[in-house]
């Protein structure tokens, strides 16, 4: 093997070696700058995703707070329904019974009006069963 060669001065060699030595330091302090830099990313990666799962919950518990306030509303609609089915009914009993008492009842007449009531009260049955079937759907997509 051939020994190493002797024939370059000494201040040749530690010339290239300075270079090198240069380059590695540079490469190093690169290297930290990039480390710091994804370091400061990771940070702000999980900032980022601790806002928005702090967001995700507040709009969770405002869209469960709007729904319960549209359950209350549809249950006190149903409520005030009833109450006008039942209103209806007790009005066309009394008329009836007044028209009865006084002699003046047309039996046709009446089989006409109660049919119309009838007719209005199954209308709003149809109503309110075509809201059922949307909460429904929606406390199983809950789910």
């Amino acid at each position: 093997m051939a020994a190493p060669d002797s024939s370059l001065p000494l201040s040749t060699k530690k010339e290239n070696i300075t270079p090198i030595s240069s380059k590695i330091a540079e490469l190093n302090e690169s290297r930290s700058e990039l480390l710091g830099r994804i370091q400061s990313l990771k940070l702000d990666l999980q900032g980022w995703r601790s806002k928005l799962d702090t967001q995700v919950k507040v709009y969770r518990d405002e869209l469960s707070e709007l729904k319960k306030t549209l359950n209350v509303e549809v249950d006190q609609l149903r409520a005030e329904f009833q109450d006008l089915r039942t209103t209806l009914q007790q009005q066309q009993e009394d008329v009836t019974a007044s028209l009865r008492n006084l002699g003046l009842q047309d039996v046709s007449g009446d089989v006409k009006q109660a049919q119309s009531l009838e007719a209005k009260i199954e209308e709003i049955d149809k109503e309110e069963q075509q809201v059922l079937p949307e909460e429904d759907n929606s406390k199983v997509a809950e789910s």
